[in-house]
């Protein structure tokens, strides 16, 4: 509802960028003060056999439909890649890769966030009204919620030890944003060459793609698994971690534009809701048939 003030005081879009990206990627780092090691690693293992059908069944059935309905298979992939990994970023990071147009990464985006914003509404009411764990419902949202941001708001809404597992899922799968692109780059660049477009080759960047913050949280969760960090300050590490969260997450409301929103055409939306559905019900399939719900 503030976003057209954010658009008439320009000045303050710097602010809001480095609230929504910056002050978000400190407080996950921040948050590894209430997790140890044996705990991530445990987390981890279990969520990349899930992530392998959530993955499975976001680039299969994401590319089948937008065959069907007549897609460019570079805003198909970007709406795989964003369910599959971790929504805007893996679509900013990927977008380049492959050079999809600018609208077809705005079209990515904007339909990664509409589906956030529901799975953020419904999935801890969901979770409540199945009798979920927390360990279930913190794996479930970590595997099925596309942005970093929905993730840590859906799973600290059902409860703290839930979002704390959550976090820890869906740091682990945007690990995956690094073979992803190089994939991707190695499509992008045999598809020109068939169609014998002589362009200069991209060089991948990976000082870019590589999502460093991730390596901080496990230095955190390290130095306070082998008390390095003392625990007198934890709760004070803990405390500014949840305040990092609910600035970033006030940030990126303040970035939501509802022009955006309606700008975007049906096929994609689409595509994306059924990408979308088809990872919420995998994932929770997956852990109701190995007895982990």
């Amino acid at each position: 509802a503030l976003n057209p003030v954010l658009n008439r005081y320009e000045q303050l879009n710097d602010g809001v960028n480095f609230a929504s990206k910056m002050i978000l990627r400190i407080g996950i780092i921040l948050m590894g003060v209430n997790l140890n090691l044996s705990e991530v690693f445990n987390v981890s293992k279990y969520a990349v056999f899930v992530m392998m059908f959530t993955m499975g069944t976001a680039f299969g059935v994401g590319n089948l439909i937008g065959r069907i309905f007549g897609m460019d298979w570079k805003l198909t992939n970007l709406l795989s890649v964003s369910t599959a990994i971790c929504g805007g970023f893996a679509v900013a990071t990927v977008g380049p890769v492959i050079k999809a147009k600018d609208e077809d990464i705005a079209y990515a985006i904007s339909a990664t966030f509409i589906f956030d914003v529901l799975t953020v509404v419904l999935f801890p009411w969901i979770g409540h009204a199945l009798g979920m764990s927390w360990t279930g419902f913190g794996l479930w949202v970590g595997t099925a919620v596309n942005d970093t941001s929905s993730v840590v708001a859906a799973g600290y809404a059902f409860s703290e030890a839930a979002g704390n597992i959550a976090v820890i899922v869906k740091l682990t799968r945007t690990l995956f944003i690094i073979p992803f692109v190089l994939i991707f780059s190695v499509i992008s660049e045999r598809l020109e060459a068939k169609s014998e477009v002589t362009q200069e080759r991209r060089p991948i960047d990976f000082k870019k793609i590589f999502p460093y913050f991730i390596m901080l949280f496990l230095l955190v969760v390290t130095l306070r698994s082998t008390g390095i960090i003392p625990s007198n300050i934890v709760p004070a590490l803990s405390n500014t971690s949840k305040y990092c969260m609910i600035i970033a997450l006030s940030a990126i409301g303040l970035k939501t534009s509802y022009g955006d929103i309606k700008n975007i055409g049906p096929k994609p939306m689409i595509l994306g809701f059924i990408v979308d559905t088809l990872v919420v019900v995998v994932s929770i399939g997956v852990q109701i048939a190995t007895g982990r719900f």
